[in-house]
């Protein structure tokens, strides 16, 4: 037929692929969509190869099940597009191979959440057949780089970027087994006197790094990181910019090993990975932000689980030079897309700092504060355009994080550390409030995390800001259009009834019918609702029996809630886990509630009436086999504080035995210790109630 006919039909049918499940079902007719897709793949119209191609990743995306009987055929056109076609088309088909690797991460999920089961997931292992073959296809492509890809930034996709994507989700899939595959190429071609097998073969290493057991990569990435760092003054920058990446990515994949296994990162190589890596900060802006997010990974590999781990204190002699040297590089004129990256590294290390650095990150907060005051004044100033702005705008909204960050850290260290912040308290405070008046909506969100952690620290002293701040909370909560700035002013509400408790009371008239009102709004985004029924079980644990007057609204949006839970349909993940949300801010909600009033046994009872309700919707959601962890914890506490608040609440647990089989299944020991305590504690509160029955 007409090429021009032919594209048209091609592209038709990529886009119908969806709605043509009833002809996937039938043998000829899915033989016959096959035939000619693949042999529109060698027609001499480029555009209609390219079409064809798309048709097969749509087939892999939605009919994966039926692909066994052309695998062989689809692997022989795949591997002469990526060696000998144009890049539109050979690019097509990589992403092919990309689409049954995800399609595969997704079918081994579901048969370890499913266990016995998962009778019907259907999962043929392409990719672990096909290993010794797709492997040398895709690191064939690796050396097909643009010269200018650098340039591109995040925008730039080639064949090589393509190829090396493709080979990292392969790593995710088949995991230990791709090692062995490409560990030889890595070797024939990292030390070549051509840039392009160099910058391959690094970039084949840092894509293999995800998937495969980290003690297995243990050894090669102890064996490679000298090499590595070394490359780091290589002459080209594509080598740079990669091995950058790559080094990063082993602290990020493999940081973390087995007691046993030899640890990639060590107090013997620290001074080394760390002199080289601070030394980039000065190279070439994407080579310097590649530096830095490598900084970041390695903050975090060395921070471990534990407070005490020996690597914080590894990194604690070095932590001066490495602020210093992050916050030079992101005032580099040169480079403002490294601020960002500067900012979030400096985060990391700053997390990752032990208590005899302390005065340091004290010293940053008046170089924070400093920073912010010239950006606000700059703002302020008369011909700033809208374009300034919004760039001043940016660098507060980071100021803002790392001011949060350093609070953070500060106050969880004990008495002392904390000190060290509340002496800026005031002017924290002061430059928030200014830059939230600055209305920025980005800004905003970053300064209102702030606030919230200087509330946290600060406790019930919080108070005399109260006034000053709480016009700024009012505009969050009504913050309809930008919900996110809404939802963290509903966490940080949450923060203040925690450091102010009954403090908070001469503001929770405007504070309760402002959610009331997000909770009604159409406009409002659904993700902030649940967050605001937890609100409501704060406020009450906060202000305790003061919150009675608001009963006769909050109780009716609470039950309207759980018959919004109870309708919503299963349709798909986000439906499952935004329902899971809504049932634990209800289940926060009934819990503040009843422990707020719990020292008041009068008025307990004029909840009371609602137990019914309450313990009915719990015996549904029980029966879901969807619901989450955090749900499951949060209603059997709730179950626990009724049985200990509610006089006269023994016949209903008498009638309603469901209780049984669920504590039973929460006190199972293969359950989540947390989870374990409260089930024991609900039981024994129950069975004061029903008399040990």
């Amino acid at each position: 037929p007409d090429n021009e006919v032919r594209l048209a039909a091609t592209i038709a049918l990529a886009n119908a692929l969806h709605f043509a499940e009833s002809n996937f079902e039938r043998d000829n007719e899915r033989n016959y969509i096959m035939q000619v897709t693949c042999e529109a793949t060698v027609c001499p119209d480029v555009r209609v190869r390219q079409a064809a191609y798309e048709v097969l990743v749509g087939v892999a995306e939605n009919y994966y099940d039926k692909l066994q009987p052309y695998m062989t055929a689809i692997f022989d056109l795949t591997v002469k597009a990526t060696k000998s076609d144009e890049e539109a088309v050979a690019l097509q088909a990589i992403e092919f191979w990309s689409a049954v690797c995800e399609e595969e991460v997704d079918r081994q999920e579901e048969l370890e959440e499913e266990g016995e089961e998962a009778t019907t997931v259907v999962y043929h292992r392409f990719i672990e057949q096909a290993l010794p073959m797709l492997v040398p296809m895709l690191l064939e492509c690796l050396t097909k780089q643009d010269e200018d890809q650098l340039e591109d930034g995040e925008d730039a996709w080639n064949l090589a970027m393509a190829g090396g994507t493709c080979l990292g989700l392969v790593a995710t899939c088949v995991q230990d087994p791709v090692v062995d595959h490409v560990m030889p190429y890595i070797q024939a071609n990292i030390s070549s006197t051509e840039w392009r097998k160099r910058e391959a073969a690094t970039f084949a290493f840092g894509s293999i790094l995800e998937g495969p057991d980290p003690d297995k990569l243990a050894p090669v990435a102890s064996q490679a990181l000298p090499f590595l760092l070394n490359a780091m003054k290589d002459a080209n920058a594509h080598v740079k910019d990669t091995t950058a990446w790559t080094i990063g990515r082993i602290f990020e994949f493999v940081g973390q090993v087995s007691p046993g296994t030899t640890a990639v990162v060590s107090a013997g190589n620290l001074n080394e990975i760390l002199k080289v890596l601070v030394e980039a900060l000065v190279d070439k802006p994407h080579v310097a932000g590649k530096a830095c997010w490598s900084l970041q990974k390695l903050a975090t590999c060395c921070c471990g689980e534990e407070e005490d781990d020996p690597m914080r204190a590894a990194l604690s002699p070095y932590f001066q030079g490495i602020v210093q040297a992050l916050l030079q590089a992101s005032e580099r004129t040169d480079a403002e897309s490294l601020r960002m990256e500067c900012y979030e590294s400096l985060n990391e290390i700053i997390r990752a700092s032990t208590p005899d650095t302390y005065p340091i990150v004290q010293q940053l907060i008046p170089l924070v504060m400093q920073k912010l005051g010239l950006t606000l004044d700059a703002m302020a100033a008369p011909g700033t355009s809208a374009d300034q702005k919004e760039k001043l705008g940016e660098v507060q909204g980071l100021l803002c994080g790392t001011l949060q960050t350093i609070i953070q850290k500060m106050s969880g260290g004990g008495d002392a550390s904390k000190n060290l912040v509340l002496q800026f308290a005031d002017n924290i405070m002061q430059v928030l409030l200014r830059v939230l008046a600055a209305r920025s909506a980005t800004v905003h969100e970053e300064a209102m995390l702030a606030v919230g952690a200087l509330a946290y620290a600060t406790g019930e002293g919080f108070e005399k800001y109260m006034t000053a701040l709480y016009p700024f909370i009012e505009v969050g909560l009504k913050n309809h259009e930008e919900y996110e700035v809404c939802n963290v002013t509903v966490g940080v509400v949450g923060d203040l009834c925690r450091a102010l408790e009954a403090k908070i009371l001469p503001f929770c008239d405007s504070i309760v019918y402002q959610l009331l009102q997000d909770l009604q709004s159409t406009q409002l985004h659904r993700s902030v609702k649940p967050p605001i029924l937890s609100c409501f079980g704060d406020l009450a644990l906060a202000v305790g029996v003061g919150f009675e007057k608001y009963l006769a609204y909050v109780v009716p949006m609470l039950q309207s809630a759980t018959q919004l839970s109870l309708m919503t349909p299963k349709d798909d993940d986000e439906m499952i886990d935004y329902n899971n949300m809504l049932r634990n801010g209800i289940f926060e909600a009934y819990a503040g509630l009843l422990q707020g009033f719990k020292d008041d046994r009068a008025k307990v009872q004029q909840l009371l009436v609602h137990a019914t309700f309450v313990l009915g919707f719990i015996e549904e959601v029980s029966k879901d086999s969807d619901r989450d962890e955090a749900v499951t914890r949060a209603m059997v506490g709730v179950m626990g504080d009724m049985a200990d608040t509610m006089d006269g609440i023994g016949p209903l647990y008498m009638e309603k035995s469901f209780w049984r089989a669920l504590l039973a299944e929460c006190e199972d020991p293969g359950q989540d210790d947390q989870l374990r305590e409260t089930a024991k504690w609900a039981r024994e509160k129950i069975m004061m109630r029903t008399g040990g029955q």
